[in-house]
């Protein structure tokens, strides 16, 4: 007795067809970057050519930040005793959370409370809602999540990411709460940056993506700096060190410019 069937509407397989979201796989390849292939797996429809380019950037501006991330590091630490590639980058997909990575998902949420109240009032209005927002976190003693850096002060991530947003034409009532939240913590003192999760939160947000997936672009970018962590760990470290992660020194090629 056969069980029920059950419905998925993401991929079709039979032999020698594949097809992702009605669009034969072979087709893609060579045609569709990779950042409109996972709009595409993710929103069920293929993007235009501004937003895959969009896209495109939200995975590179993810793709690695050192070797001192919570995710790096617990890569690293796998690799070292003596783990394949594939459980060391779990390790550092796992640690992917709240405040490492998870912070885009929560700065979306955040930022559609401050656009829900005050949206439909200009920017005025989202003015005073970011102020209540700022005001309410200071009283709870919470952070406003995808806002501050610990290294940056002007994240160059965020800056290329908006402009190219503005460029797709996803500048929308996300961007511009984000800029009244920025304004509410200036008027208080705080010069806070958006950084890159805030910047991707609210260019996802614009482009009509639920919070619930936005995590996961971010995991998505990562995974590639983490094969490279792991790989480097096993190949240049020798097993089981103690790893201090103020300890490191690059030594990769110097300062360059894409051609």
């Amino acid at each position: 007795m056969s069980s029920p069937s059950w419905p998925t509407a993401i991929t079709f397989i039979e032999p020698n067809q594949v097809r992702v979201r009605g669009y034969a796989i072979g087709e893609l390849m060579g045609r569709v970057g990779f950042g409109s292939a996972v709009y595409l797996i993710l929103r069920g429809e293929l993007p235009d050519e501004r937003t895959g380019r969009l896209m495109e950037a939200i995975l590179v501006s993810s793709i690695d930040h050192g070797a001192t991330p919570p995710s790096a590091l617990a890569a690293r630490t796998t690799a070292s005793s003596g783990a394949g590639l594939g459980p060391a980058v779990a390790a550092g997909i796992l640690s992917i959370s709240r405040y490492h990575g998870g912070a885009i998902q929560q700065c979306a949420l955040q930022l559609g409370e401050v656009v829900k109240r005050g949206g439909g009032s200009g920017e005025g209005g989202l003015d005073r809602a970011a102020v209540e927002m700022v005001r309410r976190l200071k009283a709870d003693r919470l952070r406003m999540a995808g806002f501050g850096h610990r290294i940056h002060t002007d994240d160059p991530r965020t800056k290329r990411l908006f402009a190219l947003a503005v460029e797709a034409g996803a500048d929308g009532s996300y961007m511009a709460a984000a800029r009244a939240v920025q304004r509410a913590f200036a008027a208080e003192g705080r010069q806070l940056p958006i950084n890159v999760d805030g910047a991707i939160a609210v260019v996802l947000a614009d482009l009509g993506f639920e919070p619930e997936v936005m995590n996961g672009l971010f995991m998505i970018a990562r995974l590639p700096g983490l094969v490279a962590h792991a790989v480097e760990e096993q190949t240049r470290n020798r097993p089981m060190r103690s790893i201090d992660p103020g300890a490191h020194v690059y030594d990769g090629p110097a300062a360059r410019e894409p051609e």
